[in-house]
């Protein structure tokens, strides 16, 4: 259609150079496993991913659609070691490479792909991520917790904007009677947020729930929140950014300061897996 489509061919190891400083950031040497463990991650995720996009002649993107990545200016010698330490390292489950799915901030509790309306893998399981305190390894993140306000006239708006992306059905509403959430996901995190308004009954699902409240371009930091009323204004509470999924990135971080090596680390948020180096 007249565009073109620029692709950047490098394999996968220099590829993941430019993703590991994006991805969990540029950490300093008391969090290296951290490093590791997302180089790991990240490598796993490409070679699942392989032959993914082909018909558009690419592998992955280069955003959130599948990995942050952006060249070489981001390398430092910590994250270009950590790519070369667990050179060839991915995991595996019963003999093939895992959907290595991670996320900022789990909030405390991880969870499993029903998130996304999709079956249950015995790798992908919701479970609590607390250090022995009980208090979230993930607690240094600025998005332990949240909150978000919005009035009525706003959230209207806002709901029938949205509507498609969120994959709500709605007819055209002038006003929201109310918004509860019907049922919950292992975790706590939100399946089912129903909406009644003046014209009929809407329901969204999982991690969309978090697009219906999309706002100057941004989403709800998780799916992972309770909603009230106080007579002006809709007042959201919540924990955690991004899907749940997987590892948590926050949580890897503080597991790292803590000591704790990649094997040790990956194998919390991927039950069951098993690390193996790819033979050359």
């Amino acid at each position: 259609n007249g565009k073109l489509t620029a692709v950047n061919t490098v394999n996968v190891e220099e590829y993941l150079r430019g993703v590991i400083p994006y991805e969990i950031g540029k950490l300093d040497s008391s969090r290296f496993s951290a490093l590791e463990s997302q180089a790991i991650a990240a490598r796993t995720y490409v070679y699942k991913h392989l032959g993914s996009r082909e018909s558009m002649g690419f592998d992955v993107y280069a955003d959130t659609k599948d990995q942050v990545y952006k060249g070489l200016s981001g390398a430092t010698p910590l994250t270009d070691s950590a790519v070369s330490k667990t050179a060839g390292i991915v995991m595996t489950y019963s003999g093939e490479f895992i959907i290595a799915y991670y996320h900022s901030t789990c909030g405390g509790e991880t969870e499993t792909l029903a998130t996304w309306g999709r079956p249950d893998l015995p790798y992908l399981q919701s479970q609590p991520d607390l250090r022995p305190d009980g208090t979230p390894w993930c607690s240094e993140s600025k998005y332990s917790t949240w909150e978000r306000r919005f009035n009525d006239k706003e959230i209207v708006a806002l709901f029938k904007q949205n509507a498609k992306e969120a994959k709500a059905k709605i007819s055209n509403f002038n006003e929201i009677q109310s918004i509860s959430i019907l049922d919950t996901l292992p975790s706590g995190r939100v399946l089912t947020l129903e909406i009644f308004t003046d014209k009929g009954m809407f329901q969204v699902l999982g991690d969309k729930t978090r697009f219906l409240f999309k706002k100057n371009g941004t989403i709800l930091p998780s799916s992972f929140f309770r909603i009230g009323h106080d007579g002006k204004e809709w007042i959201i509470q919540g924990k955690g950014f991004g899907h749940g999924v997987g590892m948590c990135q926050m949580g890897v971080r503080a597991r790292a300061h803590a000591g704790e090596d990649f094997a040790t680390i990956l194998t919390h948020y991927y039950p069951g897996i098993t690390l193996e180096r790819l033979k050359k």
